[in-house]
């Protein structure tokens, strides 16, 4: 039975009564019935709940930067809605009305069921709307991907309002854009939870030495350990999800700078255009040199030259490209070359004694001599059909090369040790004067050689080196 009644209320009453009024289309009975309706229960939906807004404030800032579990994501936003655009702005509106979190959403889109782009608007509390925007974009990644995937293009985020700006992609962009955007800290989160006593003792001992714990790959380490130079590039292509030598130099730069400043190995480094400033604190010359040393091979590894220069607490890393073209010139000079083996051993004497056009500094000629060691072995490799290295062919090739290039050398294999003495080598010696920057790329491609043959394998021993002063050079080779 309908029971007509005449009631009076004044203006605040009625508008406290907007969002049932708008939600009725102006039906002023049909609001007073919900209203009453819901007398005596709870003003929140049935699977909401009502919390002091200090402590949802706290809770939706902790959980920033982490995405929702999709079967969390499934039950608080229906995946078919997807399949409408106006739907689902009108059920958003109608969801954050009944709870009462005063925020507007409003879709702008070219098609309502397979749209190309979608700005997405929010007006609200900067906390609130900061969670329902990152709720929203995960809702429309994570259901477009099976259709056609939207990539998060933009956020912008302007006092109280949100715009988010999506367009058709693939599905690895689309998930990508919503890490990038919006689960910064998901993959972190994760992490820490798959191994909580491991990630706290970590943090508790970075904290216990105030930050000057280091942290740095197995095999990093491991290179430390044999005495090698470490290179460290594992860590920085496990980031760059590509080799070393395809990482742009800009990029490489600043993985550089991410990975030695968050493993402590320095203390800060510092891009200035193409050229590193690195800061440390170590004491020990031994120590320095071998960061030096480190930081350099790294870079040339990506295909840059670097001139090193150290202060008491700094190595600064000056990009050198006019060394580097000249470096690329000569090797690629050897490498597409028809020339024979001995034809391209002359040339490299030449490149020696011509040495005095590169600029003057040794990274220059250690590029040069690794690279073009290199060059040698793979050619001889190829005329000679040289399939594994051992000790006897890597002794033959050079007992080769140093006749042609007159240095009187001798060699003893012992098992899987080779020694190696120089006497004199013609190359470095100009009558009474002796060039310590060509002695120096010979051994260098020396070096370059060795590597090309038995990679980290083998183990080089200098014993003496005419360029510290000794009558002969003599080097141990051994095999493991």
């Amino acid at each position: 039975m309908i029971v007509t009644k005449h009631i009076s209320i004044d203006k605040e009453c009625v508008e406290k009564l907007k969002p049932q009024l708008e939600k009725h289309n102006g039906n002023f009975s049909a609001a007073i019935r919900e209203i009453i309706d819901r007398n005596g229960k709870s003003v929140f939906p049935n699977n909401s709940s009502a919390i002091d807004a200090s402590l949802l404030k706290w809770m939706l800032t902790e959980v920033d930067g982490i995405l929702i579990p999709d079967n969390v994501m499934d039950e608080l936003l229906d995946p078919i809605l997807i399949n409408s655009i106006r739907k689902l702005e009108n059920c958003l509106n109608c969801r954050f009305r009944e709870l009462e979190w005063n925020i507007e959403i409003e879709f702008k889109y070219d098609n309502d069921t397979l749209p190309s782009g979608v700005l997405m608007e929010l007006r609200g509390e900067s906390h609130k709307i900061r969670t329902v925007a990152r709720i929203l974009s995960q809702y429309m990644v994570k259901n477009s991907l099976e259709k056609i995937p939207l990539e998060i293009m933009s956020v912008f985020n302007i006092n109280e309002c949100i715009r988010i700006e999506l367009a058709r992609s693939t599905k690895k962009e689309a998930t990508n854009s919503l890490l990038t955007f919006f689960g910064c800290m998901d993959e972190v989160i994760k992490g820490i939870k798959s191994r909580p006593a491991f990630w706290k003792a970590i943090v508790k001992r970075h904290l216990l030495s105030n930050y000057n714990m280091v942290t740095v790959h197995r095999n990093f380490f491991e290179d430390l350990l044999s005495n090698n130079i470490p290179l460290g590039e594992i860590s920085i292509e496990n980031l760059a999800k590509k080799p070393i030598q395809e990482i742009p130099l800009k990029e490489m730069l600043l993985l550089i700078k991410e990975v030695y400043e968050t493993s402590r190995v320095i203390d800060k480094v510092e891009i200035d255009n193409e050229n590193l400033i690195i800061f440390h604190s170590y004491r020990s010359n031994e120590a320095i040199e071998k960061i030096k040393k480190t930081l350099v091979l790294l870079l040339e590894a990506n295909g840059h030259l670097f001139d090193p220069k150290t202060t008491a607490n700094m190595i600064v890393l000056t990009h050198r490209p006019d060394v580097g073209m000249k470096v690329n010139e000569i090797v690629d000079n050897l490498k597409t070359s028809k020339t024979s083996f001995d034809q391209e051993l002359l040339m490299f004497m030449t490149f020696l004694k011509g040495l005095r056009n590169i600029p003057d500094i040794p990274l220059s000629f250690t590029a040069l001599g690794r690279k073009i060691g290199t060059s040698l072995m793979q050619e001889y490799e190829k005329e000679n059909g040289i399939r594994n290295w051992d000790l006897e062919t890597f002794k033959t090739v050079f007992e080769i090369i140093n006749s042609k290039i007159h240095t009187e050398s001798e060699w003893k294999l012992d098992g899987k040790n080779l020694l190696y003495t120089i006497r004199k080598c013609h190359i470095a010696t100009e009558g009474n004067k002796f060039d310590k920057y060509v002695c120096n790329t010979s051994r260098e491609a020396f070096k370059g050689a060795l590597n090309y043959a038995f990679g980290n394998k083998a183990e080089l021993e200098i014993k003496k080196l005419i360029s510290h002063g000794d009558k002969l050079c003599e080097v141990v080779i051994r095999l493991p």
